[in-house]
């Protein structure tokens, strides 16, 4: 199967097309397969969201569910059985891919119990379990980058857990993220850890930021205040890919990469456009820049491999347009740190309430389970 033109542009561009969906059934037919050698796709990752949509279609969970039932064991044993069956599944799809790139790419993304998101230990231990409980080493274990979360990022990290942090809104935080990242790598050296084998992702959400500031522009309803109406995300995000170039070119990091370590790559994710007015593959074309992760769901894959356009950086020549942007936003009223906090308060609850609905459809599943194993027993 030939690489479509349009995502194997984007890869010669330096962006890395990761697949944001996971399921039992994308694994059984193959389709993760046809994926990656049709579409260019180099990675996958997975949320609580993610897991809730696949296990609510088809039967593809029903075999693995009766065994959990026979053994009776508890819900939250369940979904740990279950949703770590299917990243191994992925990242034994990806391992080429891992082999290929260095261990760059090929990688698959589990996300720890986000009703932990703002408890440090335990998110230190959900991540250290899941990491023994894939036990694939193209790996990454998500961890919010929420206040609790960046000395866990450290921890995992000085452990040499590889991390896809998520959660990212702000160009502060993002900062801190970083920074914690090299804290982890330099415990990890001082732990005689190998630090070429530590990789880490930091996912920089983008259309949940023009979604709500959108909203905020039309309630100022200037028309100075509308005309800036679709171009936050991206203008956060390329400042965030100018943080990134400064982090990784300082002395610190100069010294760790002396050590092995491999730079942090700024990873896009929520690129499918929330506003049906804008083009579909904003969040892909206005984002192209080498040593990136362009992380999309399958609509906008498909929606790029079919009228994506490809440039060489589409991110470094506008970081002056950028800062003009969001300084404009300022001026026409919109409070960014309120903004932010917002996002992250809600990117929190929201995955919480997927994670509720993932339990809840497993708690139902191992019932009914029981239920016909009882039967056929009587």
């Amino acid at each position: 199967m030939s690489a479509n033109e349009n995502l194997a542009g984007l890869t010669a561009a330096g962006v890395s097309v990761w697949l944001d969906d996971i399921s039992r059934g994308r694994l059984e037919t193959g389709n993760l397969e046809d994926l990656i050698a049709g579409s260019s796709v180099a990675g996958v990752t997975s949320n609580p969201s993610i897991f809730a949509a696949a296990l609510s279609k088809g039967s593809s969970y029903d075999e693995q569910i009766a065994d959990l039932a026979v053994r009776k064991v508890s819900v939250e044993e369940a979904a740990r059985a279950i949703t770590t069956y299917d990243i191994r599944w992925a990242a034994d799809v990806l391992a080429p891919v891992f082999e290929a790139t260095g261990g760059q790419d090929g990688r698959v993304s589990i996300e720890v119990d986000p009703r932990l998101a703002h408890e440090t230990r335990a998110t230190i231990a959900e991540a250290e379990y899941l990491w023994w409980a894939v036990d694939r080493p193209n790996t990454m274990i998500k961890i919010p980058a929420t206040e609790a979360g960046l000395p866990a990022i450290t921890a995992a990290v000085g452990a040499g857990i590889s991390v896809n942090v998520t959660l990212i809104f702000s160009l502060e935080r993002y900062r801190a993220v970083m920074d914690a990242y090299m804290a982890g790598l330099e415990s990890a050296k001082a732990a005689g850890i190998d630090l070429s084998t530590i990789r880490s992702v930091a996912s920089f959400f983008v259309s949940r930021v023009d979604a709500e500031i959108d909203k905020r522009l039309d309630a100022i309803g200037t028309d100075e205040a509308r005309a800036l109406k679709g171009k936050a995300a991206v203008a956060n995000a390329r400042l965030a890919y100018q943080e990134f170039e400064n982090a990784f070119g300082t002395e610190r990091w100069k010294a760790l990469s002396a050590a092995g370590a491999v730079p942090q790559r700024p990873l896009w994710a929520s690129t499918s456009v929330k506003n049906p007015d804008y083009r579909d593959v904003m969040y892909v074309e206005d984002l192209i820049a080498p040593g990136t992760v362009n992380t999309m769901p399958e609509g906008t894959l498909h929606d790029f491999a079919d009228h994506g356009g490809v440039e060489a950086d589409t991110v470094r020549p506008f970081y002056d347009d950028a800062a003009a942007v969001m300084l404009q936003l300022e001026r026409a009223g919109v409070d960014y740190d309120d903004v932010v906090k917002v996002l992250e308060d809600e990117g929190v609850d929201k995955f919480i309430v997927s994670w509720n609905q993932l339990l809840d459809q497993i708690q139902t599943k191992l019932s009914e389970s029981a239920s016909e194993e009882g039967g056929e027993q009587k």
